[in-house]
């Protein structure tokens, strides 16, 4: 059994920094720095990547905060006719990751670029990036879920007591995840695709994980005919990963003297 550690929040001047705020930080500027690093290796252009990430973080963050309050937790909205605002309190992954995309496709149409072309770039950055976030999770146990006496259960204060630490899972499923998808990168495997398995598998195992949250406690997430939101998003994702394997071909690879620089050629059709 794994013992509840909790790191305390480091104050500095006015602000306060928690621990699930490093944890999300640090996942967002790997994921960002894996996302141009990926590019490069494919030969495409990284600078409008560099565009898109405060983008991307930014409506991910915004969409992350409204799907926590309107889909997980609408009683929050009477604390305060502001809390709408407080998009530092409260945030749901999934809603992140809707916020993501949605910035994603403007982004790209905007600038005229073909999302496929990196999609797999997406693939081999968001997983770990977003691995390392959901420590955050599990470094404050905000997700906790039923009792059990799994040898990987987190030892609660009483009188939670033994209960799977979804955070934890999620974070070391997510890790898996990055390091199968490396696996077939590097073997040329399954080259334009990657994005959808990695859709597809996630689907699965957050479905599962979000099958174990706790109901017994006072503040617990929203369910709808018995599934949280997430798992009604997994059936999108699962629909996606399916329709991706099945007709998502390699884009062709740009030539590129200069790989690694981040002045690749860049592509022009959508």
């Amino acid at each position: 059994m794994i013992p509840y550690i909790k790191p305390p929040s480091i104050p500095l001047g006015p602000f306060t920094i928690e621990p699930f705020g490093i944890f999300v930080a640090l996942g967002v500027l790997f994921a960002a720095r894996m996302l141009a690093r990926h590019a490069e290796r494919e030969g495409l252009d990284s600078n409008p990547l560099a565009d898109y990430a405060p983008w991307g973080v930014g409506v991910g963050v915004v969409v992350g905060h409204l799907f926590h309050l309107f889909a997980y937790h609408p009683e929050e909205l009477s604390k305060s006719p502001f809390q709408i605002l407080k998009v530092w309190d409260g945030l749901s992954s999934f809603g992140g990751l809707i916020g993501g995309i949605l910035a994603a496709v403007v982004f790209f149409k905007v600038r005229k670029l073909r999302f496929r072309d990196y999609a797999d770039s997406f693939a081999l950055a968001v997983a770990p990036g977003w691995a390392i976030a959901r420590l955050g999770c599990f470094a404050v146990h905000d997700h906790p879920g039923v009792r059990t006496d799994f040898f990987l259960a987190v030892n609660f204060p009483l009188p939670l007591g033994p209960r799977h630490d979804l955070g934890m899972y999620d974070a070391a499923f997510l890790f898996a995840i990055s390091g199968l998808l490396l696996l077939l990168r590097n073997a040329g495997a399954l080259r334009g695709r990657l994005l959808p398995l990695l859709s597809l598998l996630y689907a699965g195992g957050r479905f599962f994980f979000d099958s174990l949250r706790a109901t017994d406690l006072s503040y617990v997430d929203a369910r709808y005919l018995g599934l949280t939101p997430a798992q009604f998003g997994c059936f999108a994702l699962v629909a996606f990963g399916l329709y991706g394997l099945a007709k998502w071909h390699a884009p062709e690879r740009k030539d590129s003297p200069s790989v690694g620089t981040g002045t690749g050629v860049q592509p022009q059709v959508r």
